[in-house]
């Protein structure tokens, strides 16, 4: 198996300075959850508002959007919906950078969140003042980040990317013969100058949900599962990404399961997928790829603690009283605003589907 990255990794900061919360899942009785979920989506209509929420969380809000005329994606894709739907204001159901982006597309729109403290280990490891610095170190590369950043890492970008869109970015970039600053996932950007053979000088961080997956628990999980394929997210160690018969977006994996022709698939990302991929084909198999075993941690256990923190109390309370509205500063908005259009721009231009086919 390859080893992990390195060379070109250059470490700005010390790897997972910041504190990770427990994984805290909702536990409510059958009587609660029924009274929330009525209260929810009387108030979904009391405020002209509209629920979308990402695959990551838990099903329960998932099925909750579905049920209200809402929608289930990834980051891109919601802000999209959030921009076409008629509604005046967006709960969004996920972490910190996606309501800034629903936010940044949508700035005419109220955006809620069920609780501004669920972030990103990926946004959290690229600090906007450190990266910054480390852009101005390098004024010959074009920056390229991927959504998974805050609003104010956007804004010194000159293109922003998806998982799903990355690699045909990252071409194109290097057929005018750009080289490339990119950030924050060292091991997606691993993965892109693998197969690109770009020259990119990566940021140090890590999804802590995809950095978990282990690369020799996974050949031995396969050994048991001989039938069946693996499908891994981009954001996975390269000794995982090695094994996949699959490498892509959360969209791409729901799409791969439903068809591929095997019945059985083992699956190296975050479990709040399942719900979708049962919804999708509810005959296949699904497998956890392995977190545990030799030198794990387990601190996420392929659950996000950030998106657990997303449940139906805080949402009911966000729209009962109006309360963890995202604010993003008007000039950083702005600035923050051009690499994702670039995104949207290209899509169009290559057409290429980006909405809808592509996570953060």
């Amino acid at each position: 198996m390859p080893a992990e990255p390195h060379g070109t990794v250059t470490a700005v900061l010390p790897p997972q300075t910041f504190h990770v919360p427990p994984t805290v899942v909702e536990v409510l009785g059958e009587e609660e959850r029924h009274a929330l979920r009525e209260e929810i989506k009387a108030l979904l209509v009391r405020e002209n508002a509209v629920l979308v929420a990402h695959y990551y969380t838990d099903p329960e809000l998932q099925a909750l959007a579905d049920e209200t005329g809402g929608h289930v994606s990834d980051s891109l894709d919601m802000a999209r919906f959030g921009h076409e739907h008629p509604a005046r204001t967006l709960v969004v159901a996920g972490v910190r950078f996606m309501g800034e982006t629903a936010k940044i597309l949508n700035p005419e729109k109220r955006v809620l969140m069920p609780d501004l403290k669920a972030e990103c280990s990926l946004d959290l490891g690229c600090p906007a003042d450190a990266f910054a610095a480390f852009c101005d170190q390098h004024p010959d590369r074009t920056v390229v980040v991927y959504a998974n950043t805050s609003a104010a890492v956007k804004a010194r970008a000159d293109w922003m990317v998806t998982s799903g869109s990355a690699l045909e970015v990252v071409r194109h970039l290097k057929a005018e013969g750009r080289k490339i600053l990119w950030a924050p996932d060292k091991y997606l950007g691993h993965y892109i100058q693998e197969q690109t053979g770009a020259d990119m000088l990566l940021w140090n961080a890590a999804c802590i949900v995809h950095e978990e997956f282990k690369g020799q628990e996974l050949a031995e999980l396969r050994a048991q599962h001989p039938d069946a394929k693996v499908l891994v997210h981009p954001e996975s160690p390269p000794s995982v990404i090695s094994q996949a018969d699959f490498v892509g977006s959360t969209s791409g994996i729901i799409k791969a399961v439903e068809t591929l022709p095997a019945r059985q698939f083992i699956i190296a990302t975050d479990k709040g997928i399942f719900y979708k991929i049962r919804q999708a084909a509810p005959d296949k198999v699904l497998i956890e790829a392995p977190t545990a075993g030799h030198s794990a941690t387990c601190r996420s256990c392929a659950h996000c603690p950030w998106m657990a923190m997303n449940g139906l109390r805080k949402l009911a309370a966000a729209l009962r009283d109006g309360s963890n509205e995202i604010l993003v500063d008007a000039k950083i908005a702005q600035r923050a605003a051009v690499p994702i259009k670039r995104l949207l721009d290209f899509s169009a231009d290559q057409h290429t589907v980006i909405y809808g086919n592509n996570d953060a």
